[in-house]
């Protein structure tokens, strides 16, 4: 018996494919299944449009048979079959591909009936990463005779005549040998091969079947004493139709939640189910979750966002990063596109034009869902928006704000008028006439921030406050800059001006009057102000900090909070409330004794540091200041 070669980039490319291409040795049974589901695709339709060709679809079916004796694994169809010819061209030269011929010849006709998987004629030869030697006995539908192709890798493959029976084509793998790391005899095991049929074809739309091993209860013959014996029997390891490949009308809300809480392991049920199809240019079905809860490892490195992507029913991949935005990584689903080919690697799939626009039209109808849940089931947004709010509001903050105008209509805050979340839309509706900024207020709770001087004045002005708690929130509206041409305000910056034309003059003349005794507090207080000076825009309380430039006092706390060297200070202004006795007092002190005033201005900044959360530097010299006054 001649053994023939492979040709020499073949040879080449199935050393590549053993040792390079696939790095998931497991997928091997994911191919040869699909490359027996098409087999039999192939002969049901020609039996639909062959005379000749007569076939009961009931009786089509794919076989797995572990034999740990022997040490090989067997997958058996009874579809079409191939000849000598057929076995030397498809299985002699890797990369021609039976079923993309099938599928270009047939191309112009109505191929309603058929559905073929495989299109690059690799992935026959995934089974070399499992093997050392690969029988392929096969029969035309038709023939009288049948054939074996046999190979033990790159040194060739020879073809013989056989007998077989029936049409059909029978794969039998010999695996290699155990390794420390690697186990080849798990794929010998029954619970094994269930797993990855469940896991990789559990939609192939025809049975797969293997003899199952259980243990059936009998009683003895005195009928007293009941024991157990091993029996096998024929199952079905898969479930053959999809649920997203069902009619809407067939699926209930209760069938999703399970087979989103089976498929994905989650104890709660999802707060939103997506289903959408699309047909055209590219056509695909997606079933899309929102949970209820985030995943215990979401914020680790542990965590994989991405979809599962499917080709017809067989899993291409158990995490798809592609289809999914970094900001929507907490949706969970699949995709399932016939447009997609079973592909040899992820890279080709991560430069897969079709892919990118299934992605593009997914992120779109999440946002669409999501607005939809917004406007019509507001408590359960802001269930989803406590829980994953801040993944958007990261999506908003990176990529230098590229994604901001998709994120800011999802977005929400604590309003100081409505005490609940409110979004960007809902605050400009209900601005006062006149008022071109949206405020808002950063601390670390809603109750702390209630407390800031700045906030008593704007709001005794009647200006609704956003109120941000988040370490991003301040972050996001810097980027965000504006919403509907109105600019983001902090009320702890130094520029936020509520007064009227009137009491900005008198405030300026009064500062301008005291600039002096300005000038020689900030020398007290040293590098921590930038300047002293007098303010209307508090009412009850007696001092605070404003901010000017780009880092505000609660940035600073966040940056210098993060585990790493960069530290940062804001400019800071000590501002005095000019109707507050303390006004009068260093006024008199000034006057009367201006080393008395010193220590009053670094009491005086101590507190408007405290205020907003900041360290003091020296507590010991303002507790002995303090201690020194109350003493007098």
């Amino acid at each position: 018996m001649e053994t023939k070669q492979f040709k020499a980039e073949s040879k080449r490319l199935l050393d590549l494919m053993i040792n390079s291409i696939y790095t998931n040795k497991e997928i091997f049974l994911r191919e040869l299944i699909s490359n027996a589901s098409d087999a039999i695709d192939k002969l049901y339709f020609r039996s639909l449009t062959e005379k000749n060709v007569k076939v009961n679809r009931e009786d089509l079916e794919i076989r797995i048979t572990p034999d740990k004796e022997k040490r090989t694994l067997t997958i058996e169809d009874n579809g079409c079959g191939m000849s000598k010819k057929e076995l030397e061209e498809n299985l002699g030269t890797i990369a021609q591909s039976g079923s993309l011929a099938f599928k270009q010849k047939e191309e112009n006709k109505n191929q309603d009936d058929i559905n073929i998987i495989g299109q690059f004629g690799v992935g026959f030869y995934s089974a070399f990463m499992v093997a050392s030697k690969v029988r392929v006995e096969s029969k035309a539908y038709g023939a009288e005779k049948a054939y074996a192709w046999e190979s033990s890798g790159t040194d060739g493959y020879t073809i013989d005549e056989i007998e077989k029976e029936n049409f059909g084509t029978k794969i039998i793998l010999t695996l290699k040998e155990d390794k420390d790391d690697e186990k080849y005899s798990d794929y010998l095991a029954e619970y094994k091969l269930e797993e990855l049929v469940r896991k990789y074809s559990d939609y192939i739309r025809y049975p797969i079947k293997m003899e199952v091993e259980h243990e059936k209860p009998v009683k003895s013959e005195d009928g007293k004493e009941e024991k157990y014996e091993k029996v096998k029997y024929d199952e079905t390891l898969n479930s053959m139709i999809p649920i997203w490949k069902k009619n809407k009308s067939e699926v209930s809300e209760d069938d999703y939640n399970n087979f989103y809480q089976e498929k994905f392991s989650d104890y709660q049920k999802p707060i939103k189910t997506i289903r959408t199809s699309v047909e055209g240019d590219v056509s695909y079905t997606a079933l899309l979750y929102i949970p209820s809860h985030m995943p215990y490892d979401y914020y680790t490195k542990e965590f994989k966002r991405g979809l599962q992507l499917y080709s017809n029913g067989v899993l291409i991949m158990d995490k798809c990063e592609d289809l999914l935005p970094d900001y929507f990584g907490f949706v969970k689903g699949l995709v399932d596109s016939p447009d997609l080919s079973l592909n040899i690697s992820r890279e080709m799939l991560q430069h897969d034009r079709q892919l990118r626009i299934i992605a593009k039209n997914l992120e779109k109808k999440i946002k669409s869902e999501l607005l939809d849940m917004l406007h019509k089931n507001r408590e359960d947004y802001e269930k989803f928006f406590n829980t994953f709010g801040t993944t958007m509001k990261f999506g908003v903050y990176n990529d230098f704000g590229l994604n901001k105008d998709n994120l800011k209509d999802l977005l929400m805050f604590y309003s100081s008028t409505e005490k609940k979340l409110v979004t960007l839309d809902e605050y400009v509706s209900r601005m006062k006439e006149g008022q071109d900024k949206i405020y808002y207020a950063c601390g670390e709770t809603v109750d702390k921030i209630e407390l800031l001087p700045q906030v008593e004045a704007v709001k005794e002005k009647g200006y609704e406050i956003l109120y941000l708690t988040e370490n991003i929130d301040e972050f996001v509206v810097q980027v965000l800059l504006e919403h509907k041409e109105k600019k983001f305000a902090n009320v702890s910056a130094n520029d936020v001006d509520l007064d009227t034309e009137e009491e900005k003059e008198t405030l300026k003349k009064e500062n301008e009057e005291n600039k002096d005794m300005f000038a020689m507090m900030k020398e007290a207080i040293g590098d921590g102000v930038q300047e002293v000076r007098y303010t209307h825009k508090l009412k009850n309380h007696p001092v605070c900090l404003t901010s000017s430039g780009a880092i505000s006092v609660e940035m600073e706390k966040v940056i210098n909070s993060m585990p790493n060297d960069q530290k940062v200070k804001a400019q800071t202004i000590l501002e005095i409330n000019d109707s507050h006795e303390i006004a009068n007092k260093i006024k008199r002190l000034y006057e009367t004794d201006k080393e008395e005033l010193k220590k009053y201005s670094k009491i005086l900044y101590a507190q408007a540091k405290l205020i907003e959360g900041l360290t003091i530097e020296n507590p010991t010299e303002i507790s002995n200041l303090i201690c020194e006054i109350i003493a007098k």
